[in-house]
């Protein structure tokens, strides 16, 4: 048994909160009856309905993809261009947490999850996102203090970051940057490195929280397993 609010969210119907004003509103029923009471319990075998529409309550599945290069983070593109959904065989109607750019690579999750995915892309998780660009130049030390007390991109002040230096070619005077963020803004880590007059020429997610591309060859991808995903959830707590 499950609270009904919770169900809800699973679903991918809204966040656990905006569920909890639809019960209240009347707009749920269950097994035809409307439901106004939060914490209200439900079983598998429940039917439940949500403006009238009956929710899809399948297995819920967790996917970690290292995405290549030239790859669309959504479900579908009027273009069509490959998407992440393309490269995972599964028959659930899955969707991406969050977004990479067309151009940047590395780790992104995709599930049917909708209660953990509105969790995760909160601004208030506070999840380690961890990216290795590289870019154009050197930074110099008040370039990186720059960009660990955040700067302001489109208007608003990122949040702190976490910045270190891997390396440095001089003959390509280029070098690669180890970034820390926790938003997920448009184009965020381009736009930051833009503030401080650098160019990203290559971007790649590394680290998603606690979980990493390892043995994951570009465009492969593994489910996670219980531990992970009961993890996942806890950080967002």
């Amino acid at each position: 048994m499950e609270r009904l609010q919770k169900v809800i969210a699973s679903a991918g119907i809204s966040s656990r909160r905006k569920a909890e004003e639809l019960i209240t509103s009347g707009k749920v029923e269950v097994n035809g009856e409307v439901i106004t009471e939060l914490g209200t319990k439900v079983s598998e075998k429940d039917e439940i309905l949500v403006d009238g529409i009956k929710i899809n309550r399948e297995e819920k599945v967790y996917f970690l993809l290292n995405k290549p290069r030239e790859v669309i983070c959504s479900v579908s593109d009027e273009h069509n261009r490959k998407t992440v959904i393309d490269l995972i065989d599964t028959d659930k109607r899955i969707y991406p947490v969050g977004r990479l750019d067309y151009d940047t690579t590395g780790i992104i999750l995709l599930t049917n999850d909708g209660e953990l995915s509105n969790k995760l892309m909160h601004p208030k998780s506070n999840i380690d996102k961890v990216y290795i660009a590289k870019i154009n130049g050197t930074l110099s030390p008040s370039e990186q203090m720059t960009l660990k007390n955040g700067v302001v991109i489109d208007g608003i002040k990122t949040s702190k970051a976490r910045v270190k230096v891997r390396s440095i070619d001089k003959n390509s005077n280029t070098s690669i940057v180890e970034i820390t963020i926790h938003e997920g803004r448009n184009h965020q880590v381009k736009k930051m490195f833009e503030a401080v007059n650098h160019e990203v020429l290559k971007l790649k997610r590394e680290r998603y929280a606690f979980l990493d591309l390892t043995g994951l060859n570009s465009g492969e991808y593994r489910k996670l397993n219980h531990k992970e995903v009961s993890k996942l959830y806890e950080l967002t707590k």
